[in-house]
């Protein structure tokens, strides 16, 4: 149980493959960090727009209903979501893909497969959670 006086940072994992988002979750929870699951682009956008806020988002490039571009295109249009780290994953990533997701202001374009132990360390630095999780392993 994390101690109270600590902050529990919000992390949407929005991704079509609900193994990959279980592992990610599992990887994140073992750290101070809440993690909702959401497994197409409208459920990612409700989160990212709900009352209860988030931190971070891992937005799966290609998913149903909207792709993690048209996602990340929505959230930056709005001004206070113009500092929300969001963080693109794809399995099938090209150079116009990282380009497009930059452009669209992509805090970091990663290509799976990828390390949960480097995904960790990623998302601490960008939410100023400590690097090293509760426990060790991938």
């Amino acid at each position: 149980m994390p101690d109270t006086a600590t902050r529990l940072s919000h992390v949407l994992v929005a991704d079509d493959e609900p193994h990959i988002g279980r592992i990610i979750k599992m990887k994140l929870e073992q750290g101070p960090f809440k993690v909702s699951l959401a497994y197409d682009g409208e459920e990612a956008l409700e989160l990212i727009n709900s009352d209860e806020g988030v931190d971070l988002a891992l937005l799966d490039l290609m998913m149903p209903k909207l792709s993690g571009l048209d996602v990340l295109r929505k959230v930056r249009e709005q001004e206070r979501f113009k500092s929300l780290p969001c963080i693109i994953l794809t399995a099938g990533g090209d150079a116009k893909h990282e380009r497009d997701a930059l452009a669209l202001g992509a805090t970091q374009f990663l290509t799976k497969p990828f390390s949960p132990k480097k995904l960790y360390a990623l998302v601490a630095r960008l939410t100023g959670a400590p690097d090293e999780p509760g426990m060790s392993g991938e």
